[in-house]
C-alpha cells in the first residue's frame, strides 16, 4: 500500500462527531467536480419530443454519485452521508475492462429528496433552490469555524489528493476542478500557516506542497496522527544521513586537501634538496623542511608542536610557503 493510501486510510477511519464539520468535509467532496459530472442542455425545445419528456423529468430531480478506487474513501463516504443525514446509499463496484484497471466503488444517493437536502446543508444551491453557478467553490459560512476548516482540507484530500513516498521525496497535492476553488483551498491551508503554491496541469489546478516540516503540518491538521508519526520518523532519518553524509564528505575534502597540499610540499623540499642543499636555507626554514620530511602524513598542526620551541598552525604554514617559493625560484632560474 502505497503512503497516500495509508495515510486516506486512516482519515477514513477518522469521523468529527460536530454535524457542522461533518457537513464542511462532505461539501469539499462533492464541490471536487470534475468535467462530465454536469450537463448543460441550451433550447431543449429543439429536441426531439421523446428526448425532451425525458429529460425534463431528470433536470427536476437531484441525485448524487460520488466516485473513487479507494474502498476506505468509499467507506468513509457511505459513513457520513449515513451519519449526518441519516440516508440509506447505494454502493456499486464497477471492475475495470482490463486485468490491470482498478475497480471503481460508487456511492450513490437516488432519491431526489435526499440529494436535495444533502445539497442544501452543503450551500451548494443558490437561494431558489438551483445548482450554483460555480459549484467548486463552497460558501464561506461552511468553512467559518477552525474545526470545519480542518474537516474541510480532509474532505479535498480523500476527494482528489494525494501524498508522494517520503521516502523519495515530499509532495502533497489536492486536484481542483477550477482556479476558484483552488485559490479557496490555497487561502483555507494559508489559515494554518501553510504556504501552499497553484500549478495549472492540464485542464486541473493543483494545491501542491512540497516543504516536509509544512507537510507534516497538513497531516496534523487533518488530524492523521499515526502517519504524521511515520513522514517524522522518516524526516528525522533522512536529516541525519544527510548530515552524517554533509559531514563524511566535508571531512573527506579536507583530508584530500591535506594529502595534496603535504605531497606537494614533499616535491618542493627534495627539489631543493637535490639542487642547492638544505644547508643553504636559514635555520627555521631548514628545521621545518627537515621535520617534514621526517613525518609526512603529520597536519600543520603537529609539526608546529614538534619543533623547538613550539610553533602555531600560522607559523608552519607560512615557513611551508617560503619553501614553494624557494623551490619555484630554483626552477625558474635553472
Amino acid at each position: 500500500m502505497s503512503f497516500s493510501s495509508t495515510v486516506k486510510e486512516e482519515l477514513s477511519r477518522q469521523l468529527t462527531t460536530a454535524r457542522h464539520c461533518q457537513i464542511a468535509e462532505m461539501a469539499a467532496i462533492l464541490s471536487n467536480l470534475q468535467e462530465g459530472d454536469v450537463l448543460f442542455v441550451d433550447e431543449i425545445h429543439r429536441l426531439n419530443r421523446q428526448v425532451e419528456e425525458v429529460l425534463y423529468p431528470a433536470m427536476e430531480d437531484f441525485a448524487i454519485a460520488i466516485h473513487t478506487e479507494n474502498l476506505a474513501v468509499a467507506r468513509k463516504y457511505f459513513t457520513l452521508l449515513k451519519k449526518t443525514f441519516n440516508i440509506n446509499t447505494d454502493v456499486l463496484i464497477r471492475q475495470g475492462l482490463l486485468p490491470a484497471r482498478s475497480r471503481t466503488y460508487v456511492v450513490a444517493v437516488r432519491e431526489h429528496e435526499d440529494a436535495l437536502r444533502v445539497l442544501q446543508a452543503a450551500k451548494l444551491l443558490d437561494a431558489n433552490g438551483e445548482i450554483a453557478e460555480d459549484l467548486s467553490l463552497v460558501h464561506n459560512v461552511i468553512v467559518q469555524n477552525t474545526c470545519c476548516r480542518r474537516a474541510f482540507i480532509r474532505g479535498a484530500f480523500l476527494a482528489a489528493g494525494s501524498i508522494s513516498d517520503p521516502e523519495k521525496f515530499y509532495h502533497f497535492e489536492i486536484t481542483c476542478a477550477s482556479m476558484g476553488k483552488a485559490k479557496q483551498l490555497q487561502g483555507l491551508m494559508a489559515s494554518f500557516g501553510i504556504d501552499a503554491r497553484i500549478v495549472l496541469r492540464k485542464r486541473y489546478f493543483v494545491v501542491y506542497v512540497k516543504e516536509g516540516s509544512q507537510i507534516v503540518d497538513l497531516l496534523n491538521i487533518m488530524e492523521a496522527p499515526v502517519a504524521l508519526m511515520e513522514l517524522e520518523n522518516i524526516r528525522i532519518v533522512k536529516e541525519m544521513r544527510n548530515t552524517v553524509n554533509r559531514k563524511v564528505n566535508c571531512e573527506t575534502a579536507n583530508i584530500n586537501k591535506t594529502v595534496s597540499a603535504a605531497v606537494k610540499q614533499m616535491e618542493d623540499i627534495r627539489y631543493i634538496c637535490d639542487t642547492v642543499g638544505l644547508e643553504s636555507l636559514p635555520d627555521n626554514l631548514k628545521e621545518m623542511a627537515k621535520m617534514r620530511l621526517e613525518r609526512p602524513e603529520a597536519t600543520l598542526k603537529e609539526l608546529g608542536e614538534a619543533l623547538e620551541p613550539p610553533v602555531g598552525k600560522s607559523g608552519v604554514n607560512h615557513r611551508l610557503r617560503k619553501l614553494s617559493l624557494i623551490a619555484q625560484d630554483i626552477r625558474e632560474r635553472s
